[in-house]
């Protein structure tokens, strides 16, 4: 990792060190979005998932369950969640159906980490609005699907469509926690898409409190 990796994935483990044991039951209610969307993902039969920054492994639990005969995979920047995300993944007794591993999303590779160089469907759930490089993230993402595979991505939206005091608090207090809801989602997926000569597509959901986008890499004819 470079410096700047590694002051990232320092800042993650400080602020989730302690926050990882309740994260899960907080997140809840304001993480909006996320079981749509993983219901969503329709991952082929015996397919492969990837989340990006999976934090405590709670989706992947989820996706266990949806997809059974898929072949799931994690990654994360930060110690401490994947500590939390095998602990959940032990507890829920899915941690054969999981392989987890640390790893810069903005950079990973695939096949070095889980001996898989492509995914049929990877996942990024309320973490671009907390990652530096979130642009080249999702550049990076897209380049590892498969031929008809699909990067969804699911996050903090604009709020158009709540009051103004609403949105300012949200966002007061995202601050305090290092994210930043990111506005330009819909035209960096557009543009991420050209590069794979695929397709976006853009949505909100509960008024604009989450936005969520699907880059569609086409399948070879």
């Amino acid at each position: 990792m470079s410096n700047a990796d590694h002051s990232h994935a320092s800042l993650m483990d400080t602020i989730y060190g302690k926050q990882r044991y309740f994260y899960d039951a907080t997140r809840k209610f304001y993480l909006l979005g996320r079981d749509q969307i993983l219901q969503r993902l329709a991952v082929p039969q015996s397919g492969t998932m990837l989340e990006i920054a999976c934090g405590t492994g709670r989706n992947l639990c989820l996706g266990a369950k949806l997809y059974p005969t898929a072949k799931l995979y994690g990654l994360d920047i930060s110690e401490e969640m994947l500590k939390s995300a095998k602990a959940n993944l032990q507890r829920t007794g899915l941690h054969d159906k999981v392989q987890l591993a640390k790893g810069d999303a903005t950079n990973f590779d695939g096949a070095t980490l889980f001996d898989v160089s492509k995914f049929d469907r990877i996942l990024l759930s309320y973490a671009v609005s907390m990652i530096p490089d979130w642009e080249v993230t999702i550049e990076h993402a897209a380049h590892q699907l498969k031929p008809g595979g699909e990067l969804w991505i699911v996050d903090f939206g604009n709020q158009t469509k709540l009051p103004n005091w609403f949105k300012n608090a949200l966002y007061g207090w995202l601050r305090k926690f290092h994210v930043q809801p990111r506005q330009e989602l819909e035209t960096v997926a557009r543009r991420v898409a050209r590069t794979v000569h695929g397709t976006a597509e853009f949505g909100t959901l509960y008024r604009g409190y989450a936005q969520f986008t699907v880059i569609k890499k086409p399948s070879i004819s």
